[in-house]
């Protein structure tokens, strides 16, 4: 499997798994660095991938994220294989 996009399917994963999935939170969950975390959150809607930053604060980056929809991503195909996903990204 392609690193790059199993990077892609973590993050979905995370963020439509984890209670309130911010940046700083993805950072903690990876160990990744903040702009591999952006750069991959900004690539998911050329996948046809729809997600959104909920706003919670008054600051620009008091929020998290929200996976409304996966496009062509199996969602359960991505749950059944998550370890998988993890190894590739691994090696």
């Amino acid at each position: 499997m392609n690193p790059t996009f199993c990077r892609r399917l973590l993050i979905c994963h995370l963020i439509s798994t984890e209670d309130r999935p911010s940046v700083p939170h993805l950072i903690e969950a990876t160990g990744w660095p903040r702009r591999t975390i952006q750069d991959i959150i900004k690539a998911l809607p050329g996948m046809g991938i729809d997600l959104h930053f909920q706003q919670d604060g008054k600051r620009n980056n008091d929020g998290y994220y929200v996976l409304e929809n996966w496009g062509p991503i199996d969602r359960s195909w991505v749950k059944t294989e998550i370890q998988k996903i993890r190894d590739a990204i691994e090696s």
